[in-house]
């Protein structure tokens, strides 16, 4: 049988992020991947003009389908919008016992918000603890700790060691806001052993979709069995293969996406 993964997302109706980039990754992994759609966004590579959240009795009985019918392996929650709908999900998931992948999505590559500013803290307070790995970028970890954004190396290890003790149980702090020739991802867990995973930056402006790409292939990765580390190390890897040939694609007139089927197909 084919693993399973889930993602709890919002809709890109440009198809470059959310639950659109979440299944292209997966599928592209080779994991099977169901949906449960939080918010209706009218989005394109410029920017975000319109957002519906689903109400929350649709959201709750998406999820009760899937995990009642599907042998889901892994879940990926990314845009959740309101509290309301963060209070809902936490519910919804709280007898599911596989790893969960928690991208605490606030902003748009475009800028615009896509979590209420008071859906920060029941953010933290509700799914945080429930989250196998958290993978917030500079800005977001910035947000949930209430910090200024970090600078260093050191910086992100210390704001991800203080997410770790808030409740999640690794955390994988994002370079890609950072500045210099590298872009550096950390690996921390709750003993505060460290894992780096190192890329050269590139040079392109077609990034949209980064945040839900990776978060979605660890998802897949630990929906396969990988260990948490293996899974965050592959979907780096996928990652950074996408970035290099989204130029390719030349989708929209912003931030076009990633290719995601790079490995299958070239533009």
């Amino acid at each position: 049988m084919a693993p399973i993964a889930l993602t709890i997302a919002g809709s890109d109706s440009g198809g470059g992020a959310g639950i659109q980039a979440d299944l292209k990754a997966m599928s592209a992994l080779g994991v099977y991947g169901a949906s449960v759609i939080t918010a209706v966004t009218a989005q394109n590579t410029k920017a975000v003009t319109a957002v519906h959240g689903i109400p929350l009795d649709v959201v709750s009985a998406q999820i009760a389908a899937v995990l009642d019918d599907l042998d889901v392996r892994a879940i990926k929650i990314g845009m959740l919008a309101t509290p309301g709908i963060i209070h809902t999900v936490a519910k919804a998931i709280s007898g599911f016992e596989g790893p969960i992948v928690l991208d605490p999505v606030m902003v748009a590559k475009s800028g615009d918000a896509l979590l209420a500013s008071e859906a920060v803290q029941t953010l933290r307070d509700a799914l945080l603890p429930r989250a196998t790995v958290l993978t917030p970028n500079l800005p977001e970890a910035a947000r949930l700790l209430d910090q200024p954004e970090a600078q260093t190396l050191e910086d992100m290890t210390s704001q991800g060691r203080a997410l770790c003790a808030l409740g999640a149980k690794a955390v994988l702090m994002k370079g890609g806001h950072g500045s210099g020739d590298m872009c550096n991802d950390l690996l921390i867990d709750g003993s505060g052993t460290l894992s780096a995973f190192k890329a050269p930056r590139q040079a392109t402006k077609n990034t949209h979709g980064t945040g839900c790409t990776l978060s979605s292939a660890i998802a897949a990765g630990l929906a396969k069995g990988l260990s948490l580390e293996v899974a965050v190390a592959e979907a780096h890897a996928y990652l950074q293969g996408a970035i290099r040939a989204a130029d390719d694609l030349k989708i929209g007139q912003g931030h076009g996406p990633v290719h995601h089927f790079h490995k299958v197909w070239s533009a």
